[in-house]
């Protein structure tokens, strides 16, 4: 008899995903540039909500773990039982700042989402050690800070709330009794092409490493800090940083690579997905597989091809660790 067969059937994972548009495959409503051409159109050829020209993070991440794509908060939230895991993630959602009604609910409205699923005995076969909760964070409150002109020294404390609330979020999923518990590190935000525009996509905009450095140091302090209370109590739970900034910056600062001709800038440049009297008010490059960045903000579907290609064997083991 094969060892196979000893141990039974293979679960199959549970992903539970939530954030912003990095993680968001569907979920927004459909008045927004996500679900308007050219997104889309490598996969699945049309828009799908995707803030990309395909594929993005959570799709990549899915594969990795050997699970389901997970079922989308926008058309299942009112499932009574849900099989799959779920993606509660909305593009353009933030930490700190969301109303009641608003319709990009912030990270922390989307885990309560699933607190609320779990309490009404909504998850089938319940939270087991084979499900994985992610939280990818991108930086919406601190984008739209620098980009109202406030004034940098009151980042500081920006960004100690926003890792607070990240700190809060990782100890109620934990409290949910997954096992496995993800957190994005922050993307290099000066390097996103909204801020290399300034020298013609030559280099990254300095001015924004500070913040995304302190975000990341008190960040690794909190999963360092949730690992060890985990170790001393026993519980078997594990907290991961999936490391996007050094991917991002290893892809991006790679003079050898020959996939992206200008790493820094983007596809589809100017109000892409948007058009005005008939007319497009963005150009799009000839091949997207040769841009890593697809609009001012997000990869294209190679580009998160190249993000997880970097991120390799330490997710690998993370995610399908017994």
């Amino acid at each position: 008899m094969g060892s196979n067969q000893l141990l039974g059937p293979r679960k199959v994972p549970k992903l539970f995903v939530f954030g912003d548009s990095y993680a968001d495959t569907g979920n927004t409503k459909r008045d927004t540039e996500a679900w308007a051409l050219p997104y889309g159109i490598t996969f699945p050829g049309k828009p799908s909500g995707r803030y990309c020209d395909g594929l993005i993070a959570t799709d990549f991440l899915e594969k990795v773990l050997g699970a389901e794509s997970p079922y989308l908060y926008r058309t299942h939230g009112r499932k009574k039982k849900i099989k799959r895991g779920m993606n509660f993630a909305f593009g353009a959602s933030k930490m700190l700042e969301s109303s009641p009604n608003s319709p990009f609910p912030n990270i922390t409205a989307q885990v309560n989402f699933l607190v609320d699923f779990v309490l009404a005995g909504r998850v089938y076969g319940d939270i087991t050690s084979s499900d994985v909760s992610l939280i990818s964070y991108a930086g919406g409150d601190y984008i739209y800070y620098i980009d109202q002109n406030r004034p940098a020294a009151g980042l500081k404390a920006i960004v100690e709330k926003v890792v607070d609330n990240l700190h809060v979020n990782m100890i109620i999923l934990s409290g949910l009794l997954f096992k496995k518990i993800a957190v994005t590190s922050l993307q290099p935000i000066g390097c996103l092409p909204s801020y290399t525009s300034a020298s013609s996509f030559k280099s990254c905009n300095e001015s924004q490493s500070a913040l995304v450095e302190l975000h990341n140091k008190l960040l690794k302090q909190v999963v360092a800090k949730l690992n060890e209370q985990s170790r001393v109590m026993k519980k078997g739970q594990h907290f991961f940083i999936i490391d996007i900034h050094n991917a991002f910056m290893t892809v991006l600062k790679n003079k050898g690579n020959k996939r992206f001709k200008n790493p820094m800038k983007s596809c589809c440049e100017g109000y892409c997905g948007r058009s005005s009297d008939g007319e497009k008010l963005y150009t799009l490059c000839d091949d997207p597989k040769s841009s890593f960045f697809w609009d001012e903000v997000h990869p294209t579907q190679e580009g998160w091809r190249s993000i997880y290609s970097v991120l390799g064997k330490p997710l690998t083991e993370f995610l399908t660790k017994p």
